[in-house]
C-alpha cells in the first residue's frame, strides 16, 4: 500500500532525509522511531503529499504522489503532530466539515459522523466547542478525521501525545483493530507502544535507517539478549562465578547483587548470540552437577530501549552486536 523509495529531502544545506526506503502492506503496522530531528515528520509529510520529496518516489496504493496526488490522498487519513482543527466550531460542525471535505453528502456525511464520534469516543462533548475540550479530547477530535473516510492507510506523528494513560490504551487498541485492515505508519517516541501495537519497526537517525525489523529482531540486538540470570543461595559470590565462568560457551558472569548476603544473583553473558541454547543447557548441568540451591533462573529478554540508545548515540554503539 505504501512504498518509498530513495527518498531524499533537503533544505538548503541540510539534508533533512538521505535516500531512505521501504514499503508497507495491508495488515501492518510500522513503528517509526528516531531522536528529535531525525527526519521522520519529514518522511512522513512527504508520504501525505505535504511536502514534496527533494528526490526518489513515493506510491500510496498504485498512485505516484506526485503525479497522481489526488487518487493517491484519497486512499490516506493523516493526523499530524499538533492535531490542528477549527476552534470556533463544536466537535459536530468540525466532523462534518471534515466528512464534507472528504466528498461526503447526505445521510452518506451523517453515517460516518456517527461511526467517527462512536469509534473515538466523543459523544460526550459532540456539541461542544473546541476551544473548550482538553489536550485529550482535541486529540481524539483529530484522530476522528483523519479516519472519517475510511482510508486504507494511516500516517500518525504521535497519536497518543498528550493523553492520559486510559486515553492512550484506548488509542492503542483503536491501532491494532484498524492494522488488520489498513497499512499504517506512526511516529513515537514511546518504545513500549512499539512493542504493544507494531508489526514491524524502522529506527532513523540523522536522516537515514539504521535499523528495521519486527520488535523482537530488534530487541535480540540488545546485549542483554540471552544473557542468563540466576539466584543462587548458600555459596560465595566468588565461587559461583568461577565456577560459571569456566563453563565453555560463557563470556562472562557479572554479580549483580547480593554479596556478603545469602542470595546471589549473577548475570551470565553467552560469548554468542548462537550460543544461547548451548549456554543454558550448560548452566543447568552444573546446577544439578553442584546441587546449588537455585532460588531463581531464566533468560533475558533484550530491551528495545537500550538498542534504540545503542543505535542512534554513537558513544554507545559498542553494546550492540
Amino acid at each position: 500500500m505504501i512504498k518509498v523509495e530513495n527518498l531524499t529531502r533537503t533544505f538548503g544545506p541540510k539534508v533533512a532525509v538521505n535516500n531512505v526506503s521501504f514499503s508497507v502492506g495491508r495488515g501492518e503496522i510500522l513503528g517509526f522511531l528516531g531522536p528529535n530531528g531525525a527526519g521522520k515528520s519529514t518522511t512522513m509529510r512527504m508520504i501525505t503529499g505535504f511536502i514534496p520529496p527533494t528526490g526518489g518516489r513515493i506510491s500510496v496504493g498504485d498512485h505516484d504522489i506526485i503525479e497522481e496526488p489526488i487518487a493517491a490522498k484519497r486512499l490516506v487519513g493523516y493526523l499530524p503532530e499538533n492535531a490542528p482543527s477549527y476552534t470556533d466550531m463544536t466537535v459536530w460542525q468540525f466532523l462534518n466539515f471534515a466528512a464534507e471535505l472528504r466528498g461526503f453528502r447526505g445521510a452518506a456525511r451523517a453515517d460516518a459522523v456517527k461511526r467517527v464520534v462512536d469509534t473515538c469516543f466523543l459523544n460526550n462533548v459532540v456539541h461542544q466547542s473546541v476551544d473548550t475540550l482538553s489536550k485529550g479530547y482535541r486529540h481524539r477530535l483529530c484522530f476522528a478525521q483523519s479516519i472519517i473516510h475510511d482510508p486504507q492507510v494511516l500516517i500518525m506523528d504521535e497519536p497518543t501525545d498528550g493523553l492520559d494513560p486510559n486515553q492512550k490504551h484506548e488509542v492503542r487498541n483503536l491501532i491494532r483493530r484498524m492494522g488488520e485492515k489498513k497499512a499504517i505508519i506512526f511516529s513515537t517516541h514511546i518504545l513500549e507502544e512499539v512493542e504493544a501495537v507494531c508489526t514491524r519497526a524502522i529506527i532513523i537517525d540523522r536522516g537515514t535507517i539504521v535499523a528495521s525489523g519486527t520488535p523482537a529482531d530488534l530487541k535480540a540486538r540488545s546485549e542483554n539478549a540471552g544473557v542468563l540470570s540466576i539466584r543462587v543461595s548458600g555459596l560465595a559470590s566468588d565461587q559461583i562465578r568461577q565456577k560459571l565462568e569456566d563453563l565453555a560457551p560463557v563470556k562472562r558472569a557479572a554479580l549483580a547483587g547480593g554479596e556478603g548476603s545469602s542470595l546471589v544473583h549473577v548475570r551470565v553473558y553467552p560469548k554468542s548470540r548462537e550460543q544461547n541454547g548451548e549456554l543454558r543447557s550448560a548452566v543447568a548441568d552444573l546446577v544439578a552437577r553442584e546441587r546449588w540451591r537455585v532460588e531463581e533462573m531464566h533468560a533475558e529478554e533484550g530491551r528495545l530501549d537500550e538498542v534504540f540508545r545503542s543505535i542512534t548515540m554513537p558513544d554507545t554503539r559498542v553494546g550492540v552486536r
